[in-house]
């Protein structure tokens, strides 16, 4: 049942990207990604909001499949964006400020080329 919480979850991110992609495509003249900018801001906001409110320690003790529904589910199929800025904090928070350096710089530069790859790929 959990991967069907998943799945749901993700459906609804994926719509709420993609909505809140096209409103904000209307509202500037620059080329640049403020919808996706947007996406991945507010997903790191809802991830780390509901991860305290719910987590060890958190106000509200919520079932596994409520947090996975969200934060796997939902803020998944939104951004992974949200997932990074999480796992960064986290080595952040721990200390490990060269690691999170590293895992910050690995994700950009490996992400960029690996989307230029898939470009590419995608060409031939």
């Amino acid at each position: 049942m959990t991967y069907v919480w998943v799945a749901i979850g993700s459906a609804l991110g994926g719509m709420a990207r993609f909505f809140l992609t096209m409103v904000t495509s209307g509202f500037t003249l620059l080329r640049f990604p403020w919808g996706t900018l947007l996406v991945n801001v507010l997903g790191s906001l809802v991830i780390g909001w509901f991860g305290a409110l719910t987590g060890p320690g958190g106000r509200i003790e919520a079932p596994l499949d409520l947090r996975i529904f969200v934060m796997v589910g939902v803020c998944g199929g939104f951004t992974t964006f949200s997932s990074f800025s999480l796992q960064t904090l986290e080595l952040l928070r721990g200390g490990a400020l060269a690691s999170a350096a590293g895992y910050i710089l690995a994700s950009v530069i490996l992400c960029l080329l690996a989307v230029w790859a898939g470009v590419v790929i995608g060409r031939l």
